[in-house]
């Protein structure tokens, strides 16, 4: 049993750590343009994030797609910034202590496939056959 008096909370490496297991967990045709994705953990999102969301509370925020969707990238339009997923290790943790019935793994799991599937431009019945969340 983890003795909690002196545990620590998962740091932003753990964090990472277990969204790259997801990424590698996507299926073959995914996992590889998956990882030329730009992966970045942050405690929180920056205030320029939230402002241009419109929200508020920083832990409301999980997670976050900054790129263009592979659906609508063109050759003639060449970008001048990596595609980059987002995580924000304070809202998840927030998160999973007031869910309590998901393993952090399955929560950032979760959170990571909800990025990438704007980054595919996912339809819900795609990102249904791969996250199985709501079941």
């Amino acid at each position: 049993m983890l003795d909690w008096k002196n545990a620590e909370a998962p740091d932003t490496a753990m964090i990472e750590e277990l969204a790259r297991e997801a990424i590698a967990g996507l299926p073959p045709e995914f996992a590889g343009p998956a990882s030329q994705v730009v992966l970045r953990v942050e405690d929180f999102a920056s205030d320029e994030f939230l402002d241009e969301l419109e929200i508020d509370d920083p832990l409301e925020l999980t997670g976050l797609y900054d790129g263009v969707p592979m659906t609508e990238k063109s050759a003639s339009a060449p970008q001048h910034f990596p595609d980059t997923v987002w995580l924000f290790r304070r809202a998840i943790l927030d998160e999973w202590a007031s869910r309590g019935d998901v393993t952090l793994g399955q929560l950032v799991a979760h959170v990571v496939v909800h990025e990438f599937a704007h980054h595919f431009g996912w339809s819900d019945d795609d990102i249904a056959a791969i996250d199985r969340w709501w079941e």
